[in-house]
């Protein structure tokens, strides 16, 4: 795997490193060898996907608060993601700073969103299905979300959604919420 970092303190783009031959490749997609070597979390709790029928679906920004906040590695399996990773640890040095990057079936990236950041994404094909590994179980009292377009962040997506539930679509802003 190559892991390359971002400009968001811990945040971590992933390629995998392809073994090719005449059926095709092989390639590792996790080792907790690796990660611990590069100080990210090898811990895996749980995983889930998440399929979207619709291009322009959009889910986020979520993260899970402390004491169980949790690290995620994002994967898409199936079609196409801008995927957005905005760091809300008020002790970074990348504070309210937001990445986005494709994550698709055709290139097989990877990114790597420590605890105390928000993750969100919007599906760039119909059909597209994400996997997600995390650290943590899901609590549902410790689950926070931010507005898609807050301001406070100045998120520059895509395109505008056109799938969007009304938990995202009603959360407070940042500021409004007391975090600073």
């Amino acid at each position: 795997m190559i892991f390359q970092g971002t400009k968001l303190h811990g945040v971590f783009e992933i390629r995998l490193q392809e073994q090719r031959d005449e059926r095709g490749f092989f390639a590792r997609s996790f080792c907790q060898k690796e990660f611990q070597q590069h100080g990210i979390s090898p811990v895996t709790a749980q995983c889930s996907i998440a399929f979207n029928e619709k291009k322009g679906t959009l889910r986020g920004l979520h993260y899970q608060d402390a004491p169980h906040a949790e690290t995620k590695l994002v994967r898409c399996t199936q079609g196409a993601i801008y995927d957005v990773v905005v760091d809300l640890r008020p002790a970074s040095p990348t504070f309210k700073q937001w990445i986005g990057v494709e994550l698709s079936a055709a290139n097989r990236y990877m990114i790597y969103v420590p605890g105390g950041c928000g993750h969100g994404l919007i599906t760039l094909e119909d059909k597209t299905e994400v996997f997600y590994q995390m650290s943590e179980f899901y609590y549902p009292e410790l689950s926070r979300s931010v507005r898609w377009n807050d301001p406070a962040f100045k998120i520059e997506w895509p395109a505008s959604p056109l799938v969007i539930c009304d938990r995202d679509r009603t959360c407070p802003d940042f500021l409004v919420r007391g975090e600073t």
